[in-house]
């Protein structure tokens, strides 16, 4: 049988001229990247392995995004060891507080990943490139070390499940609704340590930033990676932001899959993750009147323009409820600036939203935006653990930025049908 796209690029940068699912490979990687809660446990790994500088300065990036602008001593201490050591190894890719981003919009932003990649990082997000059709998947601190100080990762070869996206998504069905829809199909099991590969007609209604927000939650199914291919779309953001070279690659006409889904875009509404699990899945048509305390519009998944411009669309000449707290994260400084330049943070300003630094806070139940035991929030977001966000006892539900955004103004989760 022939290889999928994950396959034939594992198997190029393995220097094999194919490889099989479930085969052990050494992979040669392109980036390796860290951030400020992971990348002190890899230091310290770092210095056991006995070698006195990175594989090489320009593929290491560290991104400190979680607890900063720090929140306490402890973050400023973690901060504080990534910085010394980003200096010490001369560490071209260091993104400090003032210039940095949520690592995961910040990293393609920067150029710093293209099509054909292998890009590891100790983030389980990390599989967020594989929108530019680059395989891309979070590790541990101790692999983290190790691609750092050899270039190199193990990885066993996964297999994979095709996602046929065929017809026209609906006004106001994003990346985010069909992430949700998938995840509520398959389960948070669904695609354990498998490649999850997006094709079909309907790529063609998509925007990177929805390819972005679904590649982002491919691990919330327990995927080992997700994969667009790599069409204008792609290239056209690759040549804005890259001079890096890069290598296409598609699946094999004979490629062998575990299981292909059609997903009929034009079917699908807009969708909420109830707690505590990602495929605790309702259409907004089914969610009932549940209650609200907080909006959170942001993070790695959907902090990025698009995400900005929908959400400020339906806020713009509204306020949010009373009592509610809605918190506006862009995910990088130029995300921020474009903002700024099209008024859109005037316009959640003036709607009673807060706007923040691009920051990963709020999202882990970091800082900046904790909830108490019984308190409820919509967050764009992508996981809804039990105590993810603040205490145990409090609830997440996920959703899109326009979902997000009609419940900050109704003060329940709702749908921009209803405003």
């Amino acid at each position: 049988m022939g290889m999928t796209m994950t396959q034939k690029i594992l198997a190029a940068h393995a220097g094999l001229e194919e490889v099989k699912a479930g085969q052990l490979i050494q992979a040669d990687l392109d980036l390796v990247l860290g951030n400020d809660i992971t990348t002190p446990v890899a230091i310290n790994e770092f210095k056991k392995i006995g070698v006195d500088k990175v594989f090489d300065k320009s593929k290491v990036a560290i991104v400190p995004d979680h607890f900063t602008p720090n929140k306490d001593i402890k973050a400023a201490e973690q901060c504080k060891c990534v910085r010394e050591f980003a200096l010490e190894k001369e560490v071209e890719n260091y993104f400090e507080v003032g210039e940095m981003g949520i690592e995961h919009a910040l990293i393609p932003e920067k150029g710093l990943v293209v099509p054909g990649h292998v890009v590891i990082g100790a983030d389980s997000h990390t599989c967020t490139y594989g929108a530019l059709g680059a395989f891309s998947t979070g590790i541990g601190s101790t692999d983290m070390a190790a691609g750092m100080a050899t270039g190199k990762c193990w990885f066993k070869v996964p297999s994979a499940l095709k996602f046929v996206l065929t017809g026209k998504p609906a006004k106001w069905v994003s990346g985010k609704d069909i992430i949700l829809h998938i995840i509520g199909l398959i389960g948070v099991d669904g695609a354990l340590y498998k490649s999850m590969e997006f094709v079909g007609d309907g790529l063609d209604h998509l925007s990177m930033d929805d390819r972005f927000s679904m590649a982002n939650m491919a691990i919330e199914a327990g995927g080992k990676n997700g994969i667009f291919p790599v069409d204008d779309k792609t290239l056209a953001y690759v040549k804005e932001h890259s001079e890096k070279p890069y290598t296409l690659y598609e699946a094999g006409e004979d490629a062998e899959y575990d299981q292909v889904y059609e997903i009929k875009l034009d079917e699908l509404r807009p969708t909420v993750a109830f707690p505590h699990l990602p495929d605790n899945t309702r259409t907004i048509d089914e969610v009932g009147d549940v209650k609200i305390d907080q909006v959170v519009i942001g993070s790695c998944t959907n902090g990025r323009i698009e995400d900005l411009r929908a959400a400020a669309a339906l806020l713009k000449g509204r306020k949010v409820k009373k009592g509610i707290r809605t918190i506006v994260f862009p995910a990088t400084q130029k995300i921020y600036l474009q903002a700024m330049d099209e008024g859109l943070l005037r316009i959640f300003i003036e709607a009673g939203a807060l706007v923040s630094t691009p920051t990963c806070g709020p999202c882990l139940g970091g800082h900046m935006g904790i909830l108490a035991a019984g308190e409820r929030a919509v967050a764009t977001t992508n996981r809804n653990f039990v105590g993810r966000m603040g205490h145990v006892e409090s609830e997440v539900y996920l959703a899109s930025p326009v979902v997000a955004a009609a419940s900050a103004i109704l003060g329940r989760i709702a749908g921009p049908e209803e405003l």
